[in-house]
């Protein structure tokens, strides 16, 4: 018997994975990436394979680049390989 907290999120990125691209797909792959501090002072939008992301101070923005490959993973799990190449920040 596989444990739920092993099955449970590798079910969640393959379901994500396969729905259609969608602001709301785009979101909760975000959220889930970054977590909800990162979440409440950003905003995101994808334009083609580069994530476009506000950030509300030059603190957060540093702190978003600083983390790109990280996060340009969590992506790549829940939204599929490829989707998010870069991540361009801004204030």
């Amino acid at each position: 018997m596989i444990p739920v907290n092993e099955f449970m999120p590798a079910a969640l990125e393959e379901i994500l994975r396969k729905a259609p691209m969608s602001p709301e797909k785009l979101a909760f792959a975000w959220r889930q990436s970054v977590g909800d501090a990162v979440d409440r002072v950003t905003s995101i939008q994808l334009d083609g394979t580069v994530l476009r992301v506000r950030a509300q101070s030059a603190q957060w923005q540093r702190e978003v680049e600083r983390s790109a490959g990280l996060i340009r993973s969590r992506m790549g799990r829940l939204l599929g390989a490829g989707i998010v190449r870069s991540i361009q920040v801004t204030i």
